[in-house]
């Protein structure tokens, strides 16, 4: 496979809501009607013009087969260094098992650290076990405890 990784066009915006939607939990949490519903499209121009959002998708012969967003925050913790934290992570289901996901980490890794970050960090819902033992594979620990809360 050839992929190509690249910032998310306005175009993409379809198919990306498409592969948010395509589980069990993203069926019940995202729009997929048609027309899109414009907070997505609101959502996207404030992810694309903050140069510390990089919406990314990975292209196999130009048909798209994944997406995730990394965020690269400063802390003054850890000598005032940077964080990436990886989010919204979704291959396409056609293309999983396949190892595009590992590709697309490594990728991400790659891409924090050459915007200098020291730790890349990512969440994923207690209701993907296989998404947790995928991270942990790539070296991923659970060393914190999370929360959230929904307003």
């Amino acid at each position: 496979m050839k992929l190509h990784f690249r910032k998310a066009k306005k175009v993409d915006i379809p198919c990306l809501i498409q592969m948010l939607s395509d589980d069990i939990l993203g069926a019940q949490r995202e729009d997929n009607s048609v027309p899109i519903n414009q907070r997505y499209v609101e959502t996207f121009g404030h992810i694309n013009t903050d140069p510390n959002n990089e919406l990314i998708v990975v292209e196999n012969e130009s048909s798209i087969v994944g997406m995730l967003q990394l965020t690269f925050i400063p802390y003054l913790t850890h000598l005032g260094s940077w964080r990436c934290l990886i989010e919204g992570v979704r291959i396409h289901s056609t293309q999983r098992g396949k190892g595009l996901g590992t590709d697309f980490i490594n990728w991400s890794i790659e891409r924090a650290k050459q915007r200098r970050c020291s730790i890349v960090q990512l969440t994923s819902d207690k209701q993907r076990p296989d998404a947790i033992r995928f991270y942990e594979d790539l070296g991923f620990k659970a060393s914190h405890e999370g929360l959230k809360l929904k307003l």
